[in-house]
């Protein structure tokens, strides 16, 4: 499992991270404190506190292209 921390700061963003999230053959997940949702369901990630950093779960130990195509919503530890 990779774990990174991520920042959706508009709707254009989860709109723009889930159409790449679906093109991945693994599975992710979306934390907000308590709350874990499907990073492939717009619905659920909308449910979550958007103006928190997120934490992102992906279910692959190979997935260096997926991160780069994501980079833009990566937050720096």
């Amino acid at each position: 499992m990779t774990i990174k921390k991520i920042s959706l700061a508009s709707t254009q963003d989860v709109k723009e991270f889930v159409s790449v999230v679906l093109k991945s053959d693994f599975t992710a997940d979306l934390v907000s404190g308590k709350y874990v949702v499907d990073a492939k369901s717009i619905m659920g990630i909308f449910s979550l506190d958007l103006s928190k950093t997120l934490e992102l779960r992906i279910h692959s130990d190979d997935c260096e292209d997926f991160l780069i195509s994501i980079k833009k919503f990566l937050k720096e530890a």
